[in-house]
């Protein structure tokens, strides 16, 4: 049973998932790092079909079911393309420092054109409440690879809490599958938003209590 010192961490349960994580995509890339297909040429389709997925997302108040749905699988499917990029990168032994800067960059690009088509929809709506938290969410979402990556620069570790990009995709496609009935879609980003804040401060307090203990 994970101690208390575990669970501050971000839990044995979520290492779990995300060591199984990698270990499966590393392993689906072996066969296409043989081909000519790049990790960059991965990043820019899983952007694109973002971008495609935030111009869905936008036309929901047309025909919220077919939309929404077809936004849902859109995401999915980009957000897939932007984490295998870096197994492929680590199977063809592919990786460059720029590389592995595009990738994070075109994350916060594609989570950003979604979030942001979401708010949109709300402004339309006339939504207030769900806007701002839409609002507060994509800061929130920006913020906790901020952390992460200024922890890190540190040389101090910055990867604790719930509220990391897989969460937050699986947050938002939930969202959109069941946008249409009893404004799920609100709830998703209030739960998205209130997550991706609490690990900020999770994380600010863990740099925090590192540093301490440096001293």
């Amino acid at each position: 049973m994970p101690d208390v010192a575990q669970v501050m961490r971000g839990g044995s349960i979520k290492q779990g998932y995300t060591d199984g994580a990698r270990r499966l995509a590393a392993r689906s890339m072996t066969g296409l790092a043989r081909t000519r297909v790049t990790p960059n040429a991965l990043t820019a389709s899983g952007v694109t079909l973002c971008a495609v997925a935030a111009v869905l997302v936008y036309l929901i108040p047309r025909d919220e079911l077919l939309f929404a749905w077809l936004a849902a699988v859109i995401f999915v499917i980009g957000s897939i393309l932007d984490i295998l990029d870096g197994a492929l990168a680590r199977a063809g032994g592919k990786t460059t420092p720029f590389g592995a800067f595009l990738d994070s960059t075109t994350d916060r690009v594609s989570e950003g054109f979604v979030l942001g088509a979401i708010a949109l929809v709300f402004f339309q709506r006339g939504e207030i409440v769900p806007l701002a938290f839409a609002i507060a969410g994509i800061a929130g979402s920006f913020l906790v690879s901020y952390t992460r990556a200024r922890a890190e620069a540190l040389g101090l570790r910055g990867d604790v809490g719930l509220g990391s990009r897989a969460e937050r995709v699986v947050i938002i496609t939930a969202g959109l599958v069941l946008a249409p009935w009893w404004h799920l879609l609100d709830v998703a980003i209030y739960l998205l938003a209130a997550l991706a804040w609490l690990t900020v401060v999770w994380r600010v307090l863990f740099v925090r209590k590192q540093l301490l203990g440096r001293v």
